[in-house]
C-alpha cells in the first residue's frame, strides 16, 4: 500500500510541474516578467521565406493591450533585432509611421539555464530559459501605451510555459 501512495504522490507532483524551456521550441514559448504584469508569447512565423525570424505577442495584465512583436536578423554582426509595436498601420507605410507605433526596439538576448548569454534562438530551436530585452521597461514608460499600462516590466522575462 505504501508503494501505491508514493507512486500516486510522485505522479501528482510530476503533473503539477511546469514545462521546462528545454522541452519547448522557441515558437511555442511563453515568458513573463517578475511582477506577472506582462506575458510575451511566441508564435510560428508561418513561412520559411519570411523576412522575420520570430513573431510574438505581448499582453499587459488588467488591460486590453495586445502588442505585436517581430524579430529580424540584421546588423553587423547579424543579431536578432526585435520590435514591439502597438497598432501599426498595414500596407504602404513610411519609416515615420513605423517609428510612431514602435514601443520598443533592440537586440533580444537569451539567457540559458547555465546563466550564459546568447542570441535569441531561431524558430525550431529549443526555447531560451530567459530573455533579456534591454531597456524594455523605460521604453514602455516613454511610449504612447503608458497610462494604459501602469507597470513597467523588468528587462528580463522568464520562461513560464509552452504553448503546444
Amino acid at each position: 500500500m505504501r508503494v501505491a501512495v508514493s507512486a500516486s504522490i510522485l505522479s501528482a507532483l510530476l503533473a503539477a510541474t511546469p514545462a521546462w524551456a528545454a522541452d519547448c521550441l522557441q515558437e511555442q514559448a511563453v515568458y513573463g516578467d517578475a511582477d506577472g504584469a506582462y506575458a510575451l508569447r511566441f508564435e510560428p512565423v508561418g513561412s520559411a521565406s519570411a523576412v522575420t525570424s520570430n513573431h510574438f505577442k505581448v499582453t499587459v495584465a488588467k488591460t486590453d493591450l495586445v502588442l505585436d512583436g517581430i524579430v529580424m536578423q540584421s546588423g553587423e554582426p547579424v543579431r536578432p533585432n526585435g520590435m514591439i509595436m502597438n497598432k501599426c498601420p498595414e500596407g504602404d507605410v513610411t519609416g515615420a509611421d513605423i517609428a510612431a507605433c514602435t514601443v520598443w526596439e533592440g537586440v533580444i538576448y537569451a539567457i540559458g539555464a547555465d546563466g550564459k548569454v546568447a542570441l535569441l534562438p531561431d524558430e525550431g530551436a529549443v526555447a531560451a530559459t530567459q530573455l533579456l530585452l534591454p531597456d524594455l521597461g523605460p521604453a514602455i514608460r516613454n511610449s504612447a501605451i503608458w497610462g494604459k499600462a501602469t507597470v513597467a516590466p523588468w528587462d528580463v522575462l522568464t520562461f513560464k510555459e509552452c504553448n503546444s
